[in-house]
């Protein structure tokens, strides 16, 4: 595998949390610390925008499919939908006084991972939260839809991940995961296995045909590790960690391919607490408290 840098893109005056993708492929969106939400051209790196901010800082982002509707998940506040097109708000809903860690699209409703160790869940149609799943007195800080399966898992900061299934959200296992927080979770392609990433800076691979069990532990990074992200072909993902190296990992073998970090590629100065890998020529983007969000060609 051959990384290549293709582009810095600058322009954030804060950390950068949250990063998700639009309609058309070559487009992308980043959000910070300071509430401030951007969109980038990937054939045009150079070319980014503001397309709207709120009053404080945004770790979560989801794009509706198919639309031009993103949903952004303001701390200490709400939901805001914005018609990024038009550059205009379409509805807001007040939800918590504490952060908004995670937001997950699951059929026509959406997921939402709370600080206070809440799950809502809320009908995109009827803009209203169905019900509120606690299993938790700490932090809900990552939500994984299982590919097939009526089924979703959360990661706790009481170091646990919880298996839910069915849309009433009925608790199916709790796993005992990590020796931290669990800040990231991601499902192979295939559903066959759960991935973990956590602040003790082990990747676990859990096997949810084996109700869970764990599979491999590996101790990935230095740091925490921050966030999980597959390559749309499903052959590889990619780690990104507190310890400012971006890993590439073989999907099957769960083998480490390469490591981008600032000394061999040019990568970040800070922490990494954000990945996107994108269909739009197989780039991979990362972002974090450097305030500058890398655009990689991986072949």
């Amino acid at each position: 595998m051959q990384p290549t840098k293709i582009a810095t893109l600058a322009g954030h005056q804060d950390s950068i949390y949250a990063l998700a993708p639009a309609k058309e492929a070559r487009y992308c969106f980043s959000a910070d610390g300071k509430g401030q939400i951007a969109q980038w051209d990937l054939q045009n790196p150079e070319l980014g925008s503001l397309i709207v901010q709120v009053p404080s800082s945004v770790y979560a982002l989801c794009h509706l499919p198919n639309t031009e509707e993103l949903i952004i998940g303001q701390n200490f506040e709400g939901l805001h939908q914005v018609n990024y097109a038009r550059r205009q708000e379409t509805r807001s809903l007040k939800l918590t006084d504490s952060y908004i860690f995670d937001i997950q699209l699951w059929g026509n409703e959406i997921l939402v991972a709370l600080g206070e160790g809440v799950v809502a869940m809320i009908d995109l149609e009827a803009w209203a939260v169905r019900k509120h799943i606690k299993a938790s007195e700490e932090s809900a800080r990552c939500i994984a839809i299982h590919p097939f399966k009526e089924e979703f898992a959360v990661g706790y900061s009481d170091h646990c991940i919880r298996i839910f299934e069915g849309r009433q959200g009925t608790l199916k296992h709790t796993i005992q995961a990590h020796k931290n927080s669990v800040f990231s979770l991601a499902y192979s392609p295939d559903g066959h296995f759960l991935l973990s990433g956590s602040r003790d800076a082990h990747l676990k691979i859990w096997d949810s045909r084996q109700d869970y069990a764990l599979h491999q532990s590996i101790v990935a990074h230095l740091f925490a590790i921050n966030r999980l992200a597959y390559s749309p072909d499903g052959r590889f993902f990619a780690t990104g960690s507190m310890d400012k190296a971006i890993k590439i990992w073989d999907a099957n073998t769960f083998q480490l391919l390469k490591v981008l970090d600032r000394a061999r590629h040019a990568g970040h100065g800070n922490s990494v607490n954000t990945l996107l890998w994108t269909p739009f020529q197989n780039y991979l983007l990362s972002a974090g408290d450097d305030r500058m969000v890398g655009v990689w060609a991986l072949e």
